[in-house]
């Protein structure tokens, strides 16, 4: 694909880098099922008739789905949110405390695209009693991301959004279909962790459970699962029963110093 689609929200991990590989490694099949949707990179840049895609953030999932149906009128809403005068630290931070005293779920869809490009770093994180707590960013002039979000709103009517935990999504999946995973990383180091991010407690328990259901579902129903995670020897180790695996070089974008970002080798296992 010579025309890659950005996705509209910043993201820890994202795989706009590395859509190109992961698609040439997914199966052709009709219907793309991703359990770890998160910003949609690999959505945007594959060609399906139809997909399932799941998190297990809530606010992520209820945003796509008023973005499916209803773009232009958020996209309008959304766009008074970028001015100079809601890119000041104290607007921030009273917007955050009305997203989090919130549970409309419009209002949180617009506070919560305002907040990834004011946000610092493009970090999505919560904490334990649930409250969005990124702090400000001191970005000079945050990008709206109009054409991402239209693109995003097209492309979207094929797909189903469901917010429900990994094992569920996976009990979705029938003939025809096939499954990409991308959950949080296995951090590279003990300080590394990339698995805060969600404030869902995504551990190593939940890793190796990841790969077992990757394996059941392959061999139980026949149906191709490709897993993308950090290179360690752990993930080679709950991978080893893949039926392939393949080590490339990624540049992390997580940084705020580009001369920070080093060069990480990420893994891809395919169960087929």
């Amino acid at each position: 694909m010579n025309n890659k689609h950005r996705a509209f929200l910043k993201w820890a991990g994202g795989k706009y880098s590395l859509c190109d590989v992961i698609a040439k490694t997914l199966p052709k099949e009709r219907r793309l099922i991703e359990p770890f949707v998160g910003a949609g990179s690999v959505f945007l840049n594959t060609d399906y008739d139809e997909y399932i895609l799941n998190d297990i953030n809530q606010d992520l999932i209820n945003l796509y789905k008023i973005i499916q149906v209803n773009a232009d009128t958020f996209i309008e809403d959304a766009r008074k949110l970028f001015t100079s005068e809601y890119n000041q630290a104290d607007v921030y931070y009273r917007l955050r405390a009305e997203f989090n005293a919130s549970d409309d779920p419009y209002f949180r869809s617009l506070v919560f695209l305002y907040m990834n490009r004011h946000g610092y770093n493009g970090l999505c994180r919560y904490n334990k009693k649930g409250g969005y707590n990124v702090p400000f960013g001191k970005y000079k002039r945050p990008y709206f991301p109009e054409k991402e979000l239209q693109y995003f709103s097209e492309k979207s009517q094929k797909a189903t959004f469901v917010c429900e935990s990994y094992r569920d999504t996976f009990n979705r999946a029938q003939s025809g279909d096939v499954i990409y995973c991308d959950p949080p990383y296995v951090p590279l180091s003990k300080t590394a962790s990339f698995t805060s991010y969600s404030g869902n407690g995504f551990g190593l328990d939940e890793q190796a459970d990841l790969a077992n259901a990757a394996e059941e579902v392959s061999e139980r129903s026949n149906i191709p699962v490709v897993i993308s995670n950090h290179d360690t020897i752990w993930t080679r180790k709950i991978y080893e029963h893949a039926s392939k695996i393949k080590s490339i070089k990624v540049a992390r974008t997580i940084s705020q110093t580009a001369a920070k970002r080093k060069k990480v080798a990420e893994l891809l296992a395919l169960y087929k």
